[in-house]
């Protein structure tokens, strides 16, 4: 059984208001349920199972980009919108946060009694990752969440988080059912002998995996080795720094969306008629979607869509947020019936979006652009968990150069 990542997080405190929750939810839902139609569940699993895309899906729907609240706020959302329509979508999600998270077993053997699947056997790799990660792996972190991810053919991914008992950190752990060849979780019956506090085992029969895993990576080049296994590391900042984003990637989204009207593309003629602002959000959506694994590696980029519902970069611009939404959830309904257009447009605007990367040189301030998005904010309906966005009393002249 193979760990597929970990995510080092500022631990945040607080709740995620009303308002921004509802909204994950649907969007949520609406970017798993594209990636159902295009790419199959399989692949749902697999972006799940990516620290850097999980991070990044969390900043598209507008969460604070880099703390663990996304972990909590992200798995609560789609776990509310998923399974009520797990019979059509084929995925589960069990498990939760705190008490929640004990439930998993009762949750699996429920899902297993309706799909036909082997109930003994998830439980089983759901108690083993948690172990793994609790007790095995002595780092510092215990977990208050687990969420185990399942579809109907019985794959699986897992995500958990740990908080620190000390440092004010906590840590994600993911797991994916694609690299598993065995279950062990025969413990002992008993150890005796003076306790001397914690210890890590490996000659547990449960360890039996871990050992030959150590044994496999002693023969492995490590280059391999760190193909299979993803560590993301967040900064403690709150703020959105020019180091925190890919600029020329940034640049070239801002660039198309901005200076560029989607009826110069024969391809985008179904978005005809979305403002600038929109545009900027269903690109890095469908970046989200459609997007090469090696593109998450700038989890912050991904919240100069819905910005954040801390501030940062920008307050949440709600009004464009549900258009982001009510265009996703039309064309998912229309696909539905045989056509296929607008999602396929969106698909184009990332396609559009990448080969503008191609020749592009960012010259430009990140500063600008995060201070141009807030002077506006109001326009857009922005909202933080402060209250909602003001018009600025003098608004500031900004023109955004990107070249």
């Amino acid at each position: 059984m193979k760990r597929s990542g970990t995510a080092d997080l500022p631990l945040h405190y607080g709740k995620v208001p009303p308002w921004l929750y509802e909204r994950m939810s649907v969007l949520g839902l609406s970017i798993i349920e594209v990636i159902l139609m295009d790419y199959g569940k399989d692949e749902v699993l697999r972006r799940l199972a990516d620290p850097f895309w999980f991070q990044s899906f969390g900043a598209v729907m507008g969460m604070d980009w880099h703390s663990s609240g996304i972990t909590t706020s992200v798995m609560g959302a789609l776990k509310r919108s998923v399974n009520p329509n797990s019979q059509s979508l084929g995925l589960y999600i069990c498990g939760g946060k705190g008490k929640f998270s004990r439930e998993t077993p009762s949750e699996l053997i429920k899902i297993a009694d309706k799909t036909g699947l082997n109930g003994t056997d998830l439980v089983r790799a759901s108690k083993l990752s948690a172990k793994v990660d609790n007790t095995a792996i002595q780092d510092g972190y215990q977990l208050y969440l687990h969420n185990f991810i399942l579809s109907d053919n019985g794959n699986w991914s897992v995500i958990q988080q740990g908080m620190h008992e000390s440092d004010g950190t906590a840590r994600r752990y993911h797991w994916h059912s694609e690299n598993i060849t065995s279950f062990v979780e025969q413990p002992h019956t008993g150890i005796n002998g003076i306790s001397r506090g914690k210890i890590l085992n490996l000659t547990d029969t449960e360890a039996s995996e871990n050992r030959k895993g150590i044994l496999d990576i002693s023969h492995t080049d490590s280059a391999e080795v760190m193909k299979d296994f993803a560590r993301l590391i967040l900064p403690a900042h709150h703020d959105v720094q020019a180091s925190d984003v890919d600029l020329k990637r940034l640049g070239a989204l801002l660039y198309v969306t901005r200076e560029q009207q989607p009826q110069n593309f024969e391809d985008l003629l179904m978005l005809e008629g979305v403002g600038p602002r929109t545009m900027q959000s269903l690109a890095l959506v469908s970046e989200v979607i459609h997007g090469a694994p090696s593109r998450f590696a700038d989890p912050a980029r991904f919240s100069f869509a819905h910005g954040g519902k801390d501030g940062h970069p920008f307050p949440v611009p709600i009004n464009t947020y549900d258009e982001s939404i009510s265009i996703l959830r039309k064309g998912i309904e229309k696909s539905k019936l045989g056509n296929s257009d607008k999602l396929n447009s969106l698909n184009k605007l990332h396609q559009i979006v990448t080969e503008a990367e191609k020749d592009f040189t960012p010259d430009f301030d990140i500063r600008q652009v995060i201070e141009e998005e807030r002077q506006n904010s109001w326009r857009f309906g922005g909202k933080t968990v402060f209250g909602d966005a003001r018009k600025p009393n003098s608004p500031k002249s900004i023109q955004l150069s990107l070249f």
